[in-house]
């Protein structure tokens, strides 16, 4: 037996788990496969199983009922129903083809254009990630609300209008807000696939007699379509799952897509149907896995194709000649509406002593005193120390989990691999309205307390969060050479030795780069959260609804920006390990 047939060898048994049972299970690395199989079977079939099981039955939460098809009768069978599908897609299909066409416009102008600042636009498209959506969702409502907004109160005062020209408590309201916050997803999705296109075919066309608007309609938009595609039904998922912007903007406005009406039924109306909310939940569920289903077969088909060779290159990049200037105004517009107007406006709030459309008398006003609100009183701190709990431990074990998973599916060939990455990408389908549905009958009875405690937040987190963990440090471990783990084994080390000396310090800077954006997401969540928190558990994102509803807007926006500024600093930090990394 040569040396590589004597290293495989003497771990091979670690993996055939399912050729020869019996003598697998005496290996201790079958025993982490079995035990991460059934800690990810938990946390994904689980909730998953009493969601299907409280929209079943007749009686309420944590009361033993009877078998039943009536709330599905109640939440589909009625006009009502048929209203609220339709606005649903109305608002997902709008708000997607919008991050769309934004991302879309400003990909090109920024890889493909000699339009001046392009660098420091496509930098600057990604900011809107590290804002909380609630916190962009209230800043367009203090802009374009119609009462008092900031852009309607000048425009109308400009113009000398009666009436305000802008309504943000409507459907195109709802869809143009959404549709801003999803475009940094569809910018990067987009922006990856203009960058990697081979300008061979787009040359090869000039070379025949196109001219520009030819090369994009016939070669690079065609070539970009199953990119295009996979950002929309991509969005189209985020959409239709969205709480945030549906809590700030169609609430108010009685709009009802899926997730409000979840939040009606669960939270919002006495006493509370939660079998109803089960229910709608299942529905929102099908629609997403359809759809997330749609996104895995285009993102397939991004490698047929793919234009990418062997040889450098750099993409084909079109001289605007004056009009570069008209092609940076355009991106500017965006970005200004992606980024300035919501900072500003959050900003200007913030050292208000309260909300109002500014006049010169008003500087000689400005305060400090809600940023004292926010490092003073116990309710934000409280707050504070529930979300960095919540980042701290869950971003710890859901990189623990994506480790350990990670591992078993780049670096083994066992059979079980691929059920554990369909287990954790399960919950990537779940909205976060539906999981906490689910979680809520999973554990109003489970024999341990989690119910109305901080831990169903915890696995809440965890649960839907884990495939961002498992994509951040698979990155890494394909880069390490299994020539470093054989010649540890050959050394005489196990397993576990091999993989806390070998593997563990080679991952680290995927490791801390997958943690810091778990930190930033849950430092920042919302959606599942409001359905779950108990008093003394709420995480910020459900405590920056709540100043806003009750109109404390000075500290909403004051403590929306230490959030966005924390998150920032958090970002930062993760993109010099990944720096660090690519070293």
């Amino acid at each position: 037996m040569d040396h590589r047939n004597a290293v495989l060898g003497r771990v091979a048994p670690a993996f055939r788990v399912w050729v020869r049972p019996l003598e697998a299970l005496s290996q201790p690395f079958s025993w982490l496969i079995v035990g991460l199989t059934g800690i990810l079977a938990f946390l994904a079939l689980y909730p998953s199983l009493f969601l299907f099981y409280g929209s079943l039955v007749d009686e309420p939460l944590g009361v033993p009922g009877h078998f039943t098809l009536q709330n599905y009768a109640n939440a589909f069978l009625d006009l009502e129903a048929y209203r609220l599908m339709t606005t649903s897609f109305i608002f997902g299909v709008g708000a997607s083809g919008l991050s769309v066409t934004f991302a879309l416009i400003l990909a090109w102008i920024t890889i493909r254009t000699n339009a001046p600042f392009r660098r420091l636009f496509e930098l600057t498209a990604i900011i809107p990630n590290i804002i909380p959506p609630i916190l962009i969702s209230i800043s367009w409502v203090l802009l374009l609300n119609p009462s008092n907004g900031l852009l309607n109160v000048l425009l109308m005062r400009t113009f000398g209008l009666e009436k305000a020209p802008f309504n943000i408590y409507s459907i195109p309201g709802l869809i143009f807000v959404e549709g801003l916050i999803l475009t940094p997803l569809a910018f990067l999705i987009i922006a990856a696939a203009l960058k990697s296109m081979d300008p061979a075919l787009e040359e090869s066309a000039k070379t025949l007699g196109s001219g520009e608007f030819g090369v994009a309609t016939r070669i690079t938009f065609p070539l970009m379509r199953p990119a295009i595609l996979a950002a929309g039904t991509l969005n189209f998922v985020r959409a239709v799952e969205s709480f945030d912007t549906p809590a700030i903007i169609a609430l108010p406005a009685r709009i009802d897509v899926f997730t409000t009406k979840i939040w009606r039924e669960a939270l919002g109306s006495f006493p509370a149907d939660h079998n109803l909310a089960a229910a709608y939940g299942v529905g929102l569920l099908g629609i997403a896995l359809v759809f997330v289903y749609l996104y895995r077969r285009f993102t397939s088909q991004v490698e047929s194709f793919s234009t990418v060779t062997g040889k450098g290159f750099r993409p084909h990049q079109i001289d605007l000649g004056r009009w570069r200037y008209s092609a940076s105004a355009v991106a500017l517009l965006f970005l200004i509406m992606m980024v300035a107007l919501p900072f500003v406006i959050l900003i200007l709030t913030s050292i208000l002593p309260y909300y109002h459309v500014p006049t010169w008398e008003t500087w000689q006003t400005l305060t400090v005193k809600h940023y004292g609100y926010v490092f003073q009183h116990e309710r934000v701190y409280r707050a504070f120390g529930n979300s960095l709990f919540l980042a701290t431990v869950g971003a710890t074990l859901c990189m623990l989990l994506a480790s350990l998973t990670a591992y078993i599916t780049v670096k083994t060939k066992i059979k079980a691999r691929g059920v554990l990455e369909a287990l954790v990408f399960i919950p990537w389908a779940f909205p976060g309205t539906a999981l906490a549905i689910g979680l809520l009958w999973a554990y109003v009875n489970f024999p341990i307390p989690i119910y109305a405690t901080i831990w169903i937040l915890l696995i809440a987190y965890v649960t839907r969060f884990l495939p961002y963990g498992l994509r951040a440090v698979t990155s890494t471990i394909v880069q390490i050479h299994k020539e470093l783990e054989e010649a540890s084994v050959s050394c005489g080390a196990g397993f576990f030795v091999t993989f806390r000396r070998i593997v563990l310090p080679l991952m680290r800077p995927g490791i801390m780069a997958g943690w810091i954006i778990l930190a930033t997401i849950y430092m920042r969540e919302f959606s599942a959260s409001i359905f779950l928190y108990s008093p003394g558990s709420e995480p910020l994102g459900p405590l920056l609804f709540f100043l806003y509803i009750d109109g404390q807007h000075g500290p909403m926006a004051a403590l929306g920006i230490v959030i966005s500024v924390v998150c920032t600093v958090l970002i930062a930090i993760a993109q010099r390990f990944s720096r660090w990394e690519a070293r």
